[in-house]
């Protein structure tokens, strides 16, 4: 048989297999730095007990990388922990790294290789009497792809939650799935924007993960900052201090433990930990966005003391604190080019210091690409409505973009702020000019989707009668 013959035979194998390859996880080319800077964080500064599922998608993404000798080392860490960790179920445990050993023999021209792998996987499939021959459906499965898709970024978060919760449903008081399916129903409530609703269901989430895994500081400081959401502040603060005590995690527990204090207003405490944080992962994105917001948060609190109009020594301190903002973000996006928000809030702070060239450049970045989710493309519009109201004095272009902002489906998260930016824009149009019909027709079509529709009638009325006068004038004209 040919090589060509015998590697489409085996490629149709391959596709059958449960593993990274066949999984279709959605990464960036120009996320693969961050995402592997990410990996070797979690598994030097994260003390968990589930390592072998960061291991095999060290493997892939080695592959991704173009550095398949390294990759094959990482399956063969995956493996010794599958020995160390699993051993009453380590032939399970490892059909995801023999899939992967199978793939990345294959794309090496190893052939002989790739084979043995796929004959490891059919044995076993078939002493476990799976209904397919190079796949089993079985809990273990559905979380390795579960930890695969969470850690890959938000575009995945939804099926990650849908393999931890698949898994749960064969084996609920499981430690690993619970903790994975806590923190996907975190991540996504944090992508999403939550509701009342997701919000305790959330809580619930997390505190059932805490029951089964009581030593976990990660787990807790993410229920800190969930608890904060809610407006549970003192109680989310008690989870933080409990993680804090904690040796575990610790290069973790510090960012979250930043954010925590940095929403309370302790800035200065927060960015002690960053500091600490920044120590352990300097490639960090999180420590980084974090610190640039922490700088934000301090000029605003400057701005607010001196009300809106800092002088003097008070207008250095806002200028170099905006200069380090600048380079926080900066830096974030040389890590993670893909950070939609890292965009807008760098564009803030350069147009905070008048260069609008470049706040303008930044913003246009962003407008460019494809966000996915809904809230994030409000937020995008309803910023660059901002900064072309009060930056570049365009109420034209302020105007297209809030509404760009309050039309998309579902509504905004924070629809009353930009309400209130659109209603106060136009308002003051039509104090200019009280003809203005465009600007009555849009106060009434606001006012429609704001439900206030007594308000919205009387709007189009308004406009109406000018219409019509405007015919009636146009009708006599000589």
């Amino acid at each position: 048989m040919s090589d060509e013959t015998d590697g489409n035979l085996i490629e149709d194998r391959l596709v059958q297999l449960g593993c990274h390859f066949t999984w279709n996880l959605l990464i960036e080319d120009t996320e693969l730095t961050d995402l592997e800077n990410r990996i070797f964080d979690e598994i030097e500064f994260l003390d968990t007990k589930y390592n072998v599922a960061i291991y095999n998608l060290l493997a892939y993404v080695k592959h991704l990388k173009g550095q398949n000798e390294e990759a094959l080392e990482s399956l063969k860490k995956a493996e010794d922990l599958i020995q160390q960790e699993h051993a009453n179920q380590s032939d399970v445990r490892r059909l995801v790294t023999w899939g992967n050993y199978a793939w990345l023999y294959y794309h090496m021209g190893r052939l002989a290789d790739a084979k043995v792998y796929l004959d490891k996987v059919e044995n076993t499939c078939k002493n476990f009497a799976s209904p397919f021959c190079y796949r089993m459906q079985c809990p273990e499965m559905d979380c390795e792809e579960g930890w695969a898709l969470l850690k890959c970024g938000g575009k995945n978060y939804e099926r990650a939650k849908a393999c931890f919760e698949k898994a749960l449903e064969v084996d609920p008081e499981n430690p690993e799935f619970s903790t994975g399916y806590a923190i996907a129903t975190y991540r996504l409530d944090g992508f999403d924007k939550a509701t009342q609703d997701s919000d305790a269901f959330c809580v619930h989430s997390l505190k059932q993960a805490i029951r089964l895994n009581p030593e976990d500081a990660y787990i807790k400081a993410l229920l800190a900052l969930k608890l904060q959401d809610v407006g549970q502040e003192a109680e989310g603060e008690k989870y933080i201090e409990a993680a804090l005590t904690s040796m575990s995690s610790q290069a973790y527990v510090f960012r979250y433990a930043a954010k925590f204090y940095r929403r309370k207003g302790s800035v200065d405490k927060a960015l002690s930990y960053l500091q600490k944080a920044l120590q352990a992962t300097p490639s960090s994105v999180f420590v980084h966005h974090q610190t640039g917001l922490c700088y934000k948060t301090k000029m605003i609190q400057i701005k607010k003391a001196t009300n809106w109009q800092p002088r003097g020594r008070d207008r250095d301190s806002v200028n170099r604190l905006v200069q380090l903002a600048i380079c926080e973000f900066e830096q974030t996006l040389k890590i993670r080019p893909t950070f939609e928000m890292a965009y807008i809030e760098l564009a803030d702070m350069y147009a905070e210091l008048g260069r609008h060239k470049e706040a303008e450049d930044t913003f246009q970045e962003v407008l460019r690409m494809k966000v996915i989710d809904g809230h994030l493309q409000q937020e995008i519009h309803y910023r660059y409505g901002r900064f072309q109201e009060f930056q570049m004095k365009s109420e034209v272009k302020a105007i297209f973009h809030y509404l760009k902002a309050i039309k998309m489906e579902p509504p905004a998260f924070q629809m009353d702020k930009i309400f209130s930016a659109l209603e106060k824009l136009v308002l003051k149009k039509l104090r200019r000019n009280a003809a203005d019909i465009e600007s009555l027709c849009i106060l009434g079509f606001v006012y429609k989707l704001h439900g206030d529709m007594d308000k919205a009638v009387e709007y189009y009325e308004r406009a109406l009668r000018l219409a019509a006068d405007f015919e009636n004038v146009v009708g006599h004209a000589p």
